[in-house]
């Protein structure tokens, strides 16, 4: 079975926010050397934009060494002045598939509802680009108006649409409104990665008091749609843990649908040309 990791984040002589490792670096050969560890065959690499365009480069070198290891959703400066000609030349970099944005900064929280991104929107759309949104709370609904807007745009919910632990929530607080996002289901663009799981339950592995959720999600959208990942670097357990926790203790998550889930569904959907 392939293992896909539908999140991680490398960067070097960076900072990252205050729940992943505080580390300067956490380098190409450090992912290599923990997903052999866990038996994680690929993963998609998530640039963070807090680094800068440096870390876009540097997934670019994973790349390069690693092409059947890492494929990557990039980000950008959407003010830019070259903007439109960022987006329709984003293929031509190595490895990029399409972008990933969380919109955390003051200033980007009306992008969800003002329109300024509508050209984003459309360009991706007639790029082929896939984009990845840090949607939850009140942006689920946000999220839900810009995929019917733009029905042929591939775009997924990352972190299960629970914000990467937002406010501290975990347990049932954190997914109580969890039917508004389960009801973007029927849109048939939109995606749900299932990273971040643990970081979503306050009790011990497996985390069997989230287990009902993460199968209503799956439910849902089917396995088509939803992508097991990590964000390892913020993760309270072992790699290894993290996939035997879908493998191993889910019984309503077997054969085809595992398979699906763990990774074969994120190469179809990033449309991922993986060298085997």
């Amino acid at each position: 079975m392939l293992i896909v990791d539908s999140q991680i984040h490398i960067w070097q002589n960076g900072k990252m926010s205050a729940h992943h490792r505080q580390i300067p670096t956490y380098s190409i050969d450090d992912a290599v050397a923990e997903m052999n560890s866990a038996g994680v065959d690929c993963t998609v690499i998530h640039t963070p934009s807090s680094v800068g365009e440096a870390v876009n480069v540097y997934a670019e070198v994973a790349v390069r060494r690693y092409p059947a290891k890492f494929c990557i959703l990039g980000h950008m400066d959407l003010l830019s002045p070259d903007r439109e000609t960022i987006v329709a030349n984003w293929r031509k970099r190595t490895g990029m598939l399409g972008f990933r944005f969380t919109f955390n900064e003051p200033s980007q929280k009306s992008w969800w509802t003002d329109g300024s991104l509508d050209w984003f929107w459309a360009a991706c759309q007639k790029q082929d680009l896939r984009v990845g949104l840090l949607a939850s709370g009140a942006n689920i609904a946000a999220f839900g108006n810009i995929a019917r807007r733009h029905p042929d745009l591939k775009i997924h919910i990352d972190h299960i649409g629970r914000g990467g632990g937002r406010a501290g929530l975990k347990d049932d607080a954190i997914y109580a409104d969890l039917p508004e996002m389960l009801a973007l289901a029927k849109l048939p663009n939109v995606a749900v990665k299932l990273s971040g799981a643990p970081s979503t339950s306050s009790q011990a592995y497996p985390y069997k008091n989230i287990h009902g959720y993460l199968k209503q999600i799956v439910d849902a959208f089917g396995p088509e749609r939803c992508f097991w990942g990590t964000d390892i670097t913020r993760m309270p357990i072992s790699y290894r843990q993290c996939v035997t926790m879908f493998t191993e203790e889910m019984d309503w998550l077997k054969g085809r649908d595992l398979e699906l889930v763990m990774g074969a569904a994120i190469v179809k959907w990033l449309g991922w040309q993986r060298p085997v």
